[in-house]
């Protein structure tokens, strides 16, 4: 059976990595992705909803399909309010998880991150974390939460974090055993080809950090 796929996030190193997946996946026959800004893309599978997502009521009738992929994330960098931040790292999820529920998407695939913790100090794994707790509350049939270490992949933008880590963070991870395979880097493709995976069926873990992901995607 051909399946829709629901993408918010298709802009960035993995989103935009899932949506050449999912265009090229013969498992799906119609992929809708939510953007702010109209993407020079081409494809009869693509249907594109522009959305400034401030009313989200606005796309009950669009949220509709088999699997929703979100991976929409932001900066301190690009978003210095810390209101503004916590509406896209928090409310954002949350919210369109709710309606996707609601629209009766079985599958729900959330790209956290490695370290997320509603109790973290820092306010990113903290977002994350507590938006982890507050997915596992919907009730999907499927609920699957991505925990990736470094990605490995060409951005669009620049991370000097990401220049200076991952080379560092690939000599360590020669070292790294047990519990701390984790964090060793992973490419983009093996992440996105891990996360299509997870649609295909009753997850009894909901939780995949890269060592998990590496076993999923390189497969």
């Amino acid at each position: 059976m051909m399946k829709t796929a629901v993408l918010f996030g298709s802009s960035g190193l993995i989103g935009s990595n899932l949506l050449d997946n999912l265009i090229n996946n013969n498992t799906y026959n119609k992929i809708k992705i939510f953007v702010r800004k109209l993407p020079s893309i081409d494809n009869s599978k693509v249907e594109v909803i522009n959305t400034d997502f401030l009313d989200l009521d606005t796309l009950k009738e669009k949220l509709t399909g088999d699997d929703c992929f979100f991976c929409i994330g932001t900066t301190h960098k690009d978003t210095p309010d810390k209101n503004e931040y916590r509406r896209i790292e928090y409310d954002l999820p949350v919210q369109l998880a709710k309606i996707a529920k609601f629209n009766s998407i079985s599958n729900f695939i959330y790209v956290s991150s490695i370290g997320a913790n509603p109790k973290a100090s820092s306010t990113y794994l903290k977002n994350k974390g507590q938006v982890e707790e507050e997915l596992k509350k919907i009730g999907f049939s499927n609920l699957s939460i991505i925990q990736p270490s470094f990605l490995v992949g060409n951005r669009k933008d620049f991370r000097i974090i990401e220049v200076l880590g991952i080379p560092l963070m690939k000599f360590l991870s020669l070292f790294f055993f047990g519990g701390f395979k984790k964090y060793t880097p992973i490419k983009v493709e093996i992440v996105v080809n891990a996360m299509i995976k997870l649609t295909s069926g009753n997850n009894s873990e909901h939780t995949y950090s890269s060592d998990r992901l590496r076993e999923l995607g390189s497969n």
